[in-house]
């Protein structure tokens, strides 16, 4: 029988089991996620009156995408909510063992490395679009992302998110 407990990446250890009641949405990650975007924003990614766990559960239902990774030299995913998990067509456990780069395509991944490092210097950035790849095949145009690091509670860098609100399908005909 295979262990969900938890796995230990980069600066911060994250469950290995999918976000549910029984383990509060981890809302742990939920709340690094809320406080990081809120303080490079200044904006909330959920109702700020909510409490921990209330929040967790509503993050992880969102109508809106947001996924993170970590800081290994080849990033891991960390978390995904509902949207993001349907959106790329993965299960929990396929998220959290894909590296960040396979969400878009080979030839857009030199582009996604770019951002990533002007999000790395100026914490985060608005209004990102760029192109992404379920992991069926299906083609997607993402819109108007913030794309910010994550940090913990002593203020090192321990990933990045994106959150993003608007994306389109693509034709998945090549362009050759």
């Amino acid at each position: 029988m295979r262990s969900y407990s938890s796995v230990t990446t980069a600066t911060w250890e994250f469950p290995m089991l999918p976000p549910s009641p029984a383990n509060r949405y981890h809302v742990d990650h939920a709340e690094r996620l809320r406080r990081t975007f809120h303080t490079l924003t200044g904006r909330d990614l959920v109702d700020p009156a909510l409490a921990p766990d209330a929040a967790a559960d509503v993050l992880f239902h969102a109508a809106f995408v947001v996924l993170s990774h970590n800081t290994a030299p080849d990033p891991l995913l960390t978390y995904g909510n509902q949207a993001a998990l349907n959106l790329f067509a993965l299960t929990w456990e396929n998220l959290i063992q894909m590296p960040s780069r396979l969400t878009a395509e080979a030839p857009n991944q030199a582009g996604r490395a770019r951002l990533l490092a002007e999000v790395t210097a100026r914490g985060y950035i608005d209004d990102y679009s760029g192109v992404r790849i379920s992991r069926t095949g299906q083609r997607f145009l993402i819109e108007r992302a913030t794309v910010w690091n994550l940090t913990d509670a002593a203020g090192q860098r321990c990933g990045q998110a994106a959150m993003f609100r608007e994306w389109r399908y693509l034709d998945n005909i090549s362009s050759g």
